[in-house]
């Protein structure tokens, strides 16, 4: 009896499990996309960013047109009507930034992870795909969000002729960098939660290195925090996108700073999930 060979086919990395579906990053965008639409902390959270940036800038703007007869001629002079309306996304940060590390950290801790790199088993490409969908989605949200509070903020604080427009000096590098600080953060909260997989952890490192170390540091003598401050991320995203009247950064340097932490954090996370099993 003989026996025929089958043709010799050329080798494919296909997924486990799933004959002749080869892994790609385009799918594996999608299996990140459909995790993330389908965890409830998404929906959540990302609620909870958006009441933070609209709610809070209406009601600092609301405040401030009501109190402005009384409000000193130094608060005066360091007035800035788009800050004031986007002043919400220093509160929303911390709702983006957890975002970021439950994404990542919640996998590790329910052990979803071990099957997205059993199905991608380069790893590396699962990241990519996590990273790509929250820029996307909470990108979208979170710039929107942004240009809601700017235009609601100045719709009250036009009450008491304070309001600008949008094409006002600055303006819309304020509406759009808020947007994109929140993503920044979000981007560092899931690279601390890729690194450290553990939820606690994570949470706990991003609240110290944005709302912990900087007050902290500003207890030190003046030589050790001018010369430190402006380069944390808060300090520097604040420059960015912020108006602050002693920042040390101009908006082009606080942007590279805040992306350059972006990138530390990322590149760590990567190899630690490219070296170490989940």
């Amino acid at each position: 009896m003989t026996s025929t060979l089958s043709p010799a086919r050329s080798e494919v990395k296909v997924a486990p499990g799933f004959p002749g579906m080869k892994v790609t990053q385009a799918r594996v965008i999608n299996s990140e996309f459909t995790k993330f639409r389908s965890l409830r902390s998404t929906n959540i959270t990302l609620l909870v960013s958006v009441v933070l940036t609209i709610g809070l800038g209406a009601l600092i703007s609301g405040l401030t047109a009501s109190h402005w007869a009384t409000t000193s001629a130094a608060d005066r002079a360091t007035f800035n009507a788009v800050f004031t309306s986007v002043r919400g996304v220093t509160f929303s940060q911390l709702a983006v930034g957890v975002l970021g590390v439950l994404l990542i950290s919640g996998e590790y801790a329910t052990g979803m992870i071990r099957a997205s790199l059993t199905a991608v088993p380069k790893r590396l490409p699962v990241l990519w795909a996590k990273l790509l969908v929250f820029t996307g989605v909470v990108g979208a949200v979170s710039i929107a969000s942004a240009f809601a509070a700017f235009f609601l903020g100045q719709s009250l604080l036009s009450s008491k002729h304070l309001g600008v427009s949008i094409s006002s000096p600055d303006a819309l590098r304020m509406v759009v960098g808020a947007g994109v600080y929140l993503v920044l953060v979000g981007i560092i909260g899931m690279a601390l939660g890729a690194l450290l997989r553990n939820t606690a952890a994570g949470i706990s490192s991003m609240v110290a290195l944005l709302f912990v170390i900087p007050p902290v540091l500003s207890l030190l003598p003046k030589s050790w925090s001018d010369t430190v401050g402006p380069y944390l991320p808060s300090n520097a995203g604040e420059a960015f996108w912020g108006h602050t009247t002693d920042k040390h950064l101009s908006a082009l340097a606080g942007l590279l700073v805040l992306c350059a932490w972006t990138a530390a954090a990322v590149a760590a996370a990567a190899i630690r999930l490219k070296k170490q099993d989940a």
